[in-house]
């Protein structure tokens, strides 16, 4: 690993960070250390990155600001690459607007709903970053990314980066194409329309009230553990079962939405795997349903 610190130190690509823990840049405060973890200063700097861990045949993904995020006690094998303040470029043109994959998607639905542009309403309050909302099909409210992506700028799994439209990232159901073809998205272009300001910015503000009101984000945690297996939803079942509340380790189902899982105190990766694989065999016993994961759970040794 030391030859390849000292080559991505000699391509100053951004900060480099050394047995980094992942509990630092996760919502849930969970996470083994990361060989190496990089915060790029920009696209060209991930160009840099992804050449040099090619050419070394060193492991490596791309994570952005953790909130949708599960990583391993055992943390990562190889070089992490951050996105976040490095790409956190905005540039609005009339109702087109070109967004980093690294620029917090609650501060953007702020921002654009102040310039009067409607559309991005439903992301108020939805943590994360612009590229975790592409990967996920973020939603809210009736809407989602899929509503209002135009085309999004993608770094694959092999290292090539290419535009891909709306059509193509294949979205559905807090699902795009680059959850089966692994790769990240560096920055969004979305459409937009002109609207009423003080409307728009009243209807994100409630949103985002709502979302205060009715998740536990005064705990670290990660967001929606499950989707929800429609017309079911995951948390009013969850919550029939009687499991509000239940803990296992530093891991509890919140009582204040039971999609929730919080770290209630010094969890560890393995309470929350073991608590959402009881929460799985209650709801499959009781409901006959299978319950499916949103949150994305990632690394340990051996593994990406």
């Amino acid at each position: 690993m030391k030859h390849i610190i000292e080559r991505l130190e000699n391509a100053e690509v951004g900060k480099i960070l050394i047995d980094e823990p992942l509990a630092n840049h996760t919502t849930l405060k969970i996470g083994g250390p990361a060989d190496i973890l990089v915060i790029p200063e920009n696209i060209n700097a991930i160009k840099k990155i992804i050449s040099i861990v090619k050419e070394e045949n060193v492991n490596w993904r791309a994570i952005g600001r953790g909130s949708n995020l599960l990583v391993d006690d055992d943390g990562i094998e190889g070089v992490v690459i951050k996105l976040s303040d490095g790409l956190d470029h905005l540039e609005i043109d009339e109702e087109e607007i070109t967004v980093g994959g690294g620029y917090p998607i609650i501060k953007l639905a702020t921002v654009i709903s102040k310039q009067g542009l409607s559309g991005l309403e439903f992301a108020g309050g939805i943590p994360g970053s612009v590229g975790g909302a592409v990967f996920m099909n973020a939603g809210a409210h009736g809407s989602d990314i899929s509503k209002i992506l135009k085309k999004a700028h993608i770094l694959f799994e092999d290292g090539t980066m290419t535009w891909l439209n709306c059509e193509e990232m294949d979205f559905s159901y807090r699902t795009s194409l680059l959850q089966e073809k692994p790769g990240v998205c560096l920055e969004a272009v979305f459409s937009l329309e002109k609207g009423n300001r003080e409307e728009i910015v009243e209807i994100m503000q409630k949103n985002k009230d709502y979302r205060r009101k009715s998740q536990p984000w005064n705990f670290p945690c990660a967001g929606s553990i499950f989707r929800n297996p429609l017309p079911d939803y995951a948390g009013a079942l969850i919550e029939k079962a009687g499991l509000k509340g239940h803990q296992i380790g530093g891991a509890q189902i919140s009582e204040m939405h039971a999609n929730f899982i919080v770290n209630a105190g010094n969890a560890k990766a393995k309470d929350v795997t073991d608590l959402i694989a009881f929460i799985k065999k209650t709801i499959k016993e009781k409901f006959s349903v299978e319950m499916e994961t949103e949150v994305e759970i990632i690394g340990g040794r051996g593994k990406k």
